[in-house]
C-alpha cells in the first residue's frame, strides 16, 4: 500500500556490516535462482527505479545486479530524449528498451518523467501530464498481460540527507561527477517533486504493477530491502501462474564464483573507506 512520501519513516540497518554482507549475500543468491526461473518460465521482468537525486537507486541498482548472470539483464540508465526521439510519442523509446521474454530490464529514470520532471520543468502541457497517469497505467497493463512482471521502486530520501550528499559528491573527486547544476537547482523544487510523486503514485499504483516506496536514508536498509521486495514479488507472481519451485533445491545447483565476488568487495570496501577518509 502506498504512504504519501512526507509519512514515510526512516528505518536504520541496526545489524554490523558483516551481517549486512551476509544478509545481502543470500537475497542475491536467491534473485539468481529467480532469474534462472524466470528464464526457463519465458517471464519478463521489468525494474523500475525512481526517487529523488543522490537517494541511492544506482547503489540498489549495483547491488540487485552484483551476482545475476550478465547475460540476463540490461540496465537503461534513462535521461533527457534525444532530438530524433521527441519526433514520436515519449513511450516510443521505452518500448524499444523493453526486456526479451525471460530476461530482465532495469529502468534507471523512466517513463514516469513524464509525470515528474517534465510536469514541473513546464516541458510537457498540462494536458499531456494528465493524460499521461491513463497511458502509463494502460501501458503497464499490456506488459503485465503479456507475461511480464512489472515493479517500481521510489527512494526516498530526506531533504537533510540529499543535501549532506551532495556535498560528499562535490568534495570526493571520485563521486564529483555524479553531482550536477541541474542537482543543486532540482533542490529548489524538492517540495514540487514529493508533491508530484504522491500523486504519481496515487494515480499508478495497480495490483499488476506495484510502487514500493522505501526510505533511503539508511543505504544499506535500502539496498536490502530492494532485494527482498523484488524477490517476494516475483515468488508471488509465479504462485499466482501456478509455477512450482524450491528456492532451496535452485540454491544448491548455483555455482558461484565466490572467491571472484569476495575480492571484487573487498576492493569495492577499501575504496568507500579511502573516500570517507579523503572526505
Amino acid at each position: 500500500m502506498v504512504k504519501k512520501l512526507k509519512q514515510l519513516e526512516a528505518i536504520s540497518y541496526s545489524k554490523s556490516k558483516k551481517e549486512y554482507k551476509e544478509e545481502l549475500k543470500q537475497l542475491q543468491i536467491d534473485l539468481l535462482c529467480l532469474q534462472n526461473i524466470l528464464l526457463n518460465e519465458n517471464i519478463g521482468l521489468v525494474l523500475v527505479f525512481e526517487g529523488m537525486d543522490a537517494a541511492g537507486k544506482g547503489g540498489a541498482i549495483k547491488r540487485l545486479t552484483q551476482r545475476l548472470d550478465p547475460r540476463g539483464y540490461i540496465v537503461h540508465p534513462i535521461s533527457a530524449p534525444q532530438p530524433h526521439e521527441l519526433r514520436y510519442h515519449y513511450l516510443q523509446r521505452f518500448w524499444r528498451k523493453l526486456p526479451q521474454h525471460g530476461q530482465i530490464g532495469i529502468f534507471d529514470r523512466s517513463w514516469y518523467g513524464r509525470v515528474l520532471v517534465e510536469r514541473i520543468e513546464n516541458l510537457a502541457t498540462k494536458a499531456e501530464w494528465k493524460r499521461a497517469y491513463r497511458e502509463i497505467n494502460q501501458f503497464e497493463k499490456m506488459l503485465s498481460s503479456e507475461n511480464y512482471i512489472v515493479m517500481k521502486h521510489w527512494i526516498h530520501v530526506s531533504n537533510e540527507e540529499q543535501l549532506k550528499r551532495f556535498y560528499e559528491r562535490k568534495i570526493n573527486p571520485s563521486k564529483r561527477w555524479k553531482l550536477t547544476d541541474e542537482d543543486w537547482r532540482n533542490r529548489e523544487k524538492f517540495d514540487l517533486y514529493i508533491k508530484a510523486a504522491d500523486e504519481m503514485m496515487d494515480r499508478t499504483n495497480a495490483a499488476n504493477a506495484p510502487w514500493f516506496l522505501i526510505h533511503g536514508d539508511d543505504k544499506l536498509h535500502a539496498r536490502l530491502t530492494v532485494l527482498q521486495n523484488i524477490i517476494q514479488e516475483i515468488e508471488r507472481q509465479l504462485e499466482k501462474r501456478g509455477i512450482d519451485y524450491t528456492l532451496d533445491q535452485q540454491n544448491e545447483d548455483v555455482h558461484i564464483e565466490e572467491e571472484e565476488i569476495e575480492e571484487a568487495q573487498t576492493e569495492e570496501d577499501s575504496l568507500e573507506k579511502n573516500n570517507e577518509i579523503q572526505s
